[in-house]
């Protein structure tokens, strides 16, 4: 008996175990996106091909012409983007408080990286700092945050690029590249 006992765990002697388990597939689960981004990226950089979803083209509508272009500045200067098309007079269709509106906007095509698209997101409707991106009645004093999309729910929503010409991608990360 003795010895069955010295070969098979005590039942006290497996939570140890059980919590050293447990811990290493927690670690694991929350450690898997970013081991996996930076294993695309190592893998993108040795082979020179592009991973697909590393860039997203984001949409945001516009009021008018003077906004977009304002809101397209601001993303550029803070290399949240590397490109951002102005397509004019989008005839624009939608639910608002129950009625059916209709809005000529401006739409802006932005091209970034994926891992930009919640901060950029985050910018296009406020801004906290200088007040250098003013827009309309949403101007404040330096050192408080100001509207920089006027509309009260902003269209903004991406699309990760499947594909493309890998020194258009390369130009992409250059032209985001902090100073």
């Amino acid at each position: 008996m003795d010895r069955l006992g010295s070969r098979c765990p005590l039942p006290g002697s497996l939570r140890p175990s059980v919590l050293t388990c447990l811990l290493i597939l927690t670690a694991s689960f929350v450690s898997y996106p970013m081991l996996r981004t930076l294993s695309l990226q190592l893998h993108s950089a040795v082979t020179g091909s592009y991973v697909s979803g590393t860039y997203s083209v984001v949409f945001v509508n516009c009021p008018n012409e003077q906004i977009a272009r304002e809101i397209a500045r601001a993303i550029l200067d803070k290399k949240l983007a590397a490109s951002v098309n102005i397509l004019p007079k989008a005839s624009s269709l939608y639910f608002w408080n129950g009625e059916i509106e209709e809005a000529t906007e401006i739409l802006l095509l932005i091209k970034t990286k994926t891992s930009k698209v919640h901060v950029l997101s985050g910018y296009i409707r406020w801004q906290t700092g200088s007040g250098a991106v003013g827009v309309g009645a949403g101007r404040r004093a330096a050192g408080h945050v100001a509207l920089v999309h006027p509309f009260e729910i902003p269209e903004v929503f991406s699309l990760p690029v499947d594909q493309g010409d890998v020194r258009y991608f390369k130009w992409l990360e250059e032209g985001m590249e902090e100073d």
